[in-house]
């Protein structure tokens, strides 16, 4: 993607989406980006978003690797 450097492909499996969907939301985005830079409030709030998107991934993965473990276990 753009911002990363990796490819459409890589970024929507590490996402857990098709390449369809991310590249329709990429085109979405781009065509909805607004012209002027961000307030410095609007990237505050951007970088405390994509703080938390980070750890939500991470709980994610977390709770992904229980499950499997419990379920593993109890058979």
């Amino acid at each position: 993607m753009k911002t990363s450097g990796k490819p459409v492909s890589v970024v929507a499996k590490e996402l857990d989406l098709s390449v369809n969907s991310l590249r329709e939301w990429a085109q979405r985005a781009e065509a909805g980006k607004p012209k002027k830079p961000l307030e410095l409030s609007e990237r505050a709030e951007l970088e405390q978003l994509r703080k938390d998107f980070q750890r939500v991934k991470m709980e994610r993965d977390f709770l992904k690797k229980a499950a499997a473990f419990f379920a593993k276990e109890s058979k």
